[in-house]
């Protein structure tokens, strides 16, 4: 998950990020850090591309050092670093990874930042086999003439053991303007047979209007997957643990009692008034009029101390549902050597997915910290025992 909205970057506080200091580029940063999250969690993708494809997204960015700063405020990640990573706990499995990136962040112009992405994305789809129409479908819709926004496109890798990486697109609904997102979202889906899902996603989804509920992303999935989906992601602003769980029930047999206890560990919180709680509601062949998936992205990383809270927190949860918090620990050690007390931001979200088809899934995001690593924030009331240094 990403941050949603640019933060002001640090300078002061540029990470040296290697033992060769400012020598050090964004690319061998972020290769090292994807190298060790795999090790850790003991995924190695077919001919060992992910590392050779995340350089290939990131274009000439790759080259860059770090101690040049970040090539644009990206908001992928909230100190400009152009990548995001994060571990998904499917109940019963393994875990997997995943690696976001923009590859047009280096771009002068939306329409510039557009380009690059394609071509990224094709060369993508070359090196892995796999068709890109989904996006060409929607073409005019998220890349217009006079585009606006702080992001063009995004590309996604979902690393696997045993075949080629899912591929996913992220786009910007608000390219027109925040005004008409909500309509290029309802014609997106129409485009791809879910027009009739709309009505309920509005009314129980977004009925705030844009300064409450904002459409951030529409993804789609482009690669190897079994079953490809589109998914429309929603910031609420100023949401609570219960309307969370109304909007959750857009999903047939979806478990509203069991989103809520997730919020309240992962936020501590009954009202979510700093960055906002995101849904995700996701959409498949299997059913054309309501979503197949819902998945709720709680910003941990606004609702802690510090990364030793966020640890905490995820780890509660993941062994609620079963899930190996040894991985979990395996790959924070991969991301950096500092102690998770000494900041905040690590880890940025963690987030709970609800299927029909499929049982519950957690996933926790983690920032490169590329340029800035964020001092711990002071408590505005007691901690709890649990999240005593």
């Amino acid at each position: 998950m990403t941050s949603t909205g640019p933060s002001q970057l640090n300078s002061s506080s540029l990470a040296a990020a290697g033992p060769s200091g400012s020598a050090v580029t964004l690319g061998e940063h972020l290769s090292r850090q994807l190298s060790g999250v795999c090790g850790a969690v003991g995924v190695s993708p077919p001919d060992g591309g992910s590392t050779r494809s995340l350089l290939d997204l990131l274009g000439a960015s790759a080259r860059r050092p770090l101690a040049a700063g970040p090539p644009s405020p990206s908001f992928v990640s909230d100190d400009h670093s152009p990548a995001e990573f994060s571990v998904s706990f499917p109940t019963g499995e393994a875990p997997t990874v995943r690696v976001v990136v923009e590859p047009g962040c280096a771009a002068r112009s939306f329409a510039e930042s557009a380009r690059v992405g394609r071509r990224a994305l094709e060369a993508l789809a070359e090196r892995w086999s796999f068709s890109t129409e989904p996006l060409t479908r929607v073409d005019d819709l998220f890349f217009p003439a006079a585009a606006q926004g702080p992001f063009a496109l995004w590309c996604a890798m979902d690393l696997r053991r045993d075949r080629a990486p899912g591929v996913k697109v992220y786009v910007n609904p608000a390219c027109h303007g925040r005004g008409p997102a909500a309509q290029v979202t309802e014609e997106a889906l129409t485009r791809f047979g879910f027009g009739r899902a709309w009505p309920a996603l509005l009314e129980h989804g977004a009925s705030r209007g844009p300064d409450g509920d904002e459409f951030v992303f529409f993804a789609i999935d482009v690669g190897a997957w079994q079953t490809r989906r589109v998914k429309v992601y929603i910031a609420h602003r100023d949401f609570t643990v219960t309307g969370a769980q109304a909007v959750s029930r857009l999903l047939p047999g979806g478990c509203a009692q069991q989103l809520g206890e997730f919020c309240r560990t992962v936020g501590d919180t009954e009202f979510f008034d700093r960055r906002p709680l995101v849904s995700c509601l996701s959409f498949t062949e299997w059913d054309q009029e309501r979503p197949s998936g819902y998945t709720l992205h709680v910003p941990v990383r606004d609702y802690v101390r510090d990364d030793r809270v966020a640890r905490n927190r995820a780890a509660t949860v993941l062994r609620r549902h079963g899930m190996d918090t040894g991985a979990l620990d395996r790959a924070l050690a991969a991301m950096t050597d500092r102690g998770p007390s000494e900041g905040v931001g690590l880890i940025s979200y963690v987030s709970l997915v609800q299927s029909t088809r499929q049982p519950p899934r957690l996933t926790v995001y983690l920032s490169p910290e590329g340029y800035e690593v964020r001092p711990p924030r002071e408590p505005t009331r007691p901690l709890a025992d649990a999240d005593r240094p």
